[in-house]
């Protein structure tokens, strides 16, 4: 099931409970009323937030403590906050900070591998992750009560003795090579993309873009230096919530971390926010687009500046949400746009952005932006009603108390606090002012904070369907969406190219040994023959499977009926019936323009994130997977007993073996479009069809939790499906 189809699971997951409701007994009719409205809805007053006993300590390495006993349920959770970040990337190695994030925990450690790490924490459904940020990183964990002590164990392992094996770093690498070369797929994220580039600057780390020459630049060297500067016990704030005794945690991490004892200088502060963006219009051309995706705005501010908490709800009043200015606006009145949105960016350390942000049919481009600036004209020159203010305190007071609704989020939040500096009680004296804004407030800080004469503005679309020329705003500069170090000229802008790029676009990985390409095919081949030998597997032209997909309560709890349709080599289609209507997709691989969706809305083109996972479901079909030695494009190879199969776009992945019965009995890939989201499918029941084994169920997790379930209700293969079946439109 595609992306999309999952998203729209997800929103819509409470239409089908609407119209289950049970009718009401037959009765007299009733009187004519007037209808309710929701103005008359009352609520209570918010719980005030509680801040628990926290016992804090401090290991006898340095490494400070915090432990927060929570008995409710039998979990134990933890993390540990590392001073550092992506703002401590060199300037030609940008991407170290977020490579070594990745490979503490997936590189594994000296006595294990990652891969075998991983198989142990799923069976027992605990978790160890870590990444790196742009301002501070963290390795986590989380298990039941009774396996503390064993993940206790991995969580130390992997904080303090990661191996940075070689091959995950090659595989990492490649993973963000084809990230890269997918990074104009949407054009909201170009907007996006090239707005925070341009406000921030791009000669500074908050500014700058990871780019194929800085990844290949990035050693196994770099990796392991990066992580020793600032992975020391001083450096680092840990975190534990949840059911234990606090005396007998502290005990239990005391003698884990008592061999511990590394040191280095203090860690510097962070870069500094001090170049002002040169303000104008700077516009990229996709000419595959119908609709415009616009920002524009300037810098923001710092959250304990004295007047955030004014800009936070002079930001909502302007673009918070339906009830917001810009959306009655722009979308209600105007027509012209289907999102807009304001925020006043704040961080903790250094400045967010203020930001504008939203789409917009092509040929009102111009008038929205011009609509924007006299809602923004108003904001700075009218007072605003009482119950706009109102509106917008309640909204911002009752939104940011969900940071503290549980005491796992409480202590989180404390350690966050903590990391950068701030009072205990931060949270109370920003609520404290929030509720003290006035009107008069709102229009001061409007007044005194935005500054539309040094608005960077960045739009993404087709100039062709403009009615008015976007020059009629002032000088407009051209982006170039080139992406330097790929083969593939700035028409990716057109959305085949994006999702196919050349074989030579993304600069390969160190090429592997000669022992591990011959383990690798022989692997293969004993696999291929367990589902039935190469002469069957190729023999394989069109497949129709059908299958019931449940997606898990955390993630919706909905079901769908699927239908997959294949036709070899490179044609796709998925029909997906939905609690909310049916979606139908069709792609061919060999000519992805032609490719279209159908949702309940009507027909469209497949957006650019769903081509790309469209392609990677292509590459890991089970036919032309099984005989990936005959395909020059790609590699296979052999890794501590699984077998890996990659292309020249980024897409792999890894497939662990059933010693039993010789069949594939796990896959891991990283999700195409999104390779921070890790993705692994379990398969059982395999039976056979047409002299072919194949899988009926298959259990998915992603990122080490449970996901979805997929059982398999029929397949058919070579009943004769032809290219005008396959893509026949609703």
């Amino acid at each position: 099931m595609k992306h999309q189809t999952l998203i729209s699971l997800m929103m819509l997951a409470a239409l089908p409970a609407l119209a289950q409701q049970p009718a009401a007994p037959s009765a007299a009719p009733p009187k004519p009323s007037v209808p309710p409205s929701y103005k008359d809805l009352k609520f209570g007053a918010l719980r005030p937030v509680q801040i628990p006993k926290v016992e804090e300590t401090t290991l006898p390495n340095g490494m400070k403590v915090y432990l927060l006993e929570d008995h409710e349920l039998p979990l134990v959770r933890g993390v540990a906050l590392i001073r550092t970040g992506n703002l401590f990337d060199p300037a030609d190695k940008i991407g170290l900070a977020s490579i070594t994030g990745e490979l503490i925990r997936s590189g594994g450690t000296p006595a294990k591998s990652g891969d075998q790490i991983d198989e142990e924490l799923e069976n027992i459904a605990a978790s160890v992750e870590s990444e790196i940020g742009e301002s501070s990183a963290s390795v986590s964990f989380s298990t039941l009560k009774e396996r503390t002590a064993e993940v206790l164990a991995t969580f130390h392992d992997i904080l303090t003795n990661p191996a940075f094996r070689q091959d995950k770093l090659d595989l990492v690498r490649t993973q963000v090579h084809g990230s890269i070369q997918r990074r104009n797929d949407e054009a909201h994220g170009i907007a996006e993309r090239e707005f925070v580039a341009a406000v921030y600057g791009p000669a500074t780390p908050f500014g700058w873009r990871i780019e194929h020459a800085t990844i290949d630049n990035i050693t196994r060297d770099d990796v392991v230096a990066f992580y020793k500067r600032y992975y020391f016990p001083a450096n680092i704030i840990l975190a534990v919530h949840g059911d234990f005794n606090a005396a007998e945690m502290k005990a239990a991490l005391e003698k884990q971390f008592v061999d511990w004892k590394a040191t280095q200088p203090p860690v510097p502060a962070f870069p500094k926010v001090e170049t002002q963006a040169k303000p104008g219009i700077r516009f990229a051309t996709r000419t595959d687009v119908t609709q415009t995706s616009f920002a524009l705005g300037h810098l923001g501010g710092v959250l304990n500046e004295k007047d955030y908490p004014a800009l936070e709800v002079m930001a909502d009043i302007l673009g918070g949400g339906f009830h917001s200015r810009l959306f009655q606006k722009v979308r209600t009145q105007l027509g012209y746009a289907y999102q807009i949105s304001s925020s006043w960016g704040a961080n903790f350390d250094h400045p967010g952005i203020f930001e504008i942000a939203g789409s917009t049919k092509a040929a009102s481009t111009v008038e929205t932006l011009k609509a924007v600036y006299s809602e923004l004209d108003r904001m700075r020159t009218q007072l605003v009603t009482e119950e706009e203010l109102q509106s917008a305190k309640d909204t911002v007071i009752n939104g940011f108390v969900f940071n503290f609704d549980t005491p796992s989020k409480t202590l989180n939040r404390l350690l966050t606090y903590r990391y950068f500096g701030y009072p205990d009680d931060f949270i109370f004296q920003y609520q404290k002012a929030v509720q003290q804004v006035t009107r008069a407030d709102i229009l001061r800080v409007a007044r005194q904070y935005i500054d539309p004469a040094k608005f960077v503005i960045v739009a993404v679309g087709n100039p062709k369907d403009f009615h008015t020329p976007l020059t009629a705003l002032g000088p407009v500069t051209d982006i170039d969406l080139t992406i330097p170090g790929s083969a593939t000229s700035p028409s990716s802008t057109t959305a085949d190219q994006s999702v196919a790029p050349a074989a030579a676009s993304a600069p390969a990985a160190p090429a592997p040994s000669p022992d591990a390409i011959a383990s690798g095919r022989e692997l293969l081949a004993r696999l291929a023959e367990a589902l039935g030998g190469e002469a069957k597997l190729a023999a394989v032209k069109d497949m129709t499977q059908k299958a019931d997909m449940v997606l898990d309560a955390s993630a919706g709890g909905l079901r769908a009926a699927q239908t997959e349709i294949w036709l070899a080599p490179s044609q796709y289609r998925e029909e997906d019936v939905l609690p909310f209507g049916k979606i139908v997709s069709y792609y061919d691989g060999a000519n992805p323009a032609a490719g279209w969706m159908f949702t309940p809305q009507g027909l469209g083109a497949i957006p650019p994130q769903e081509q790309a996972q469209i392609a990677f479901e292509l590459f890991r079909k089970w036919f032309p997977l099984m005989l990936s030695a005959r395909d020059a494009g790609r590699t296979v190879t052999e890794k501590e007993g699984r077998l890996v199969i990659a292309d020249q776009q980024g897409n792999s992945v890894e497939i662990a073996i059933d010693p039993a019965t010789g069949l594939p009995a796990s896959e891991s890939y990283p999700q195409a479009g999104a390779p921070a989201n890790k993705i692994l499918e379990t398969f059982t029941d395999w039976q056979e069809t047409a002299g072919v084994k194949l899988p009926r169920r298959i259990a998915i997790m992603q990122n080490g939790k449970h996901f979805a379930d997929l059982r398999v209700t029929g397949v058919e293969i070579n009943k004769g499906v032809t290219a005008e079946q396959i893509s026949k439109k609703p």
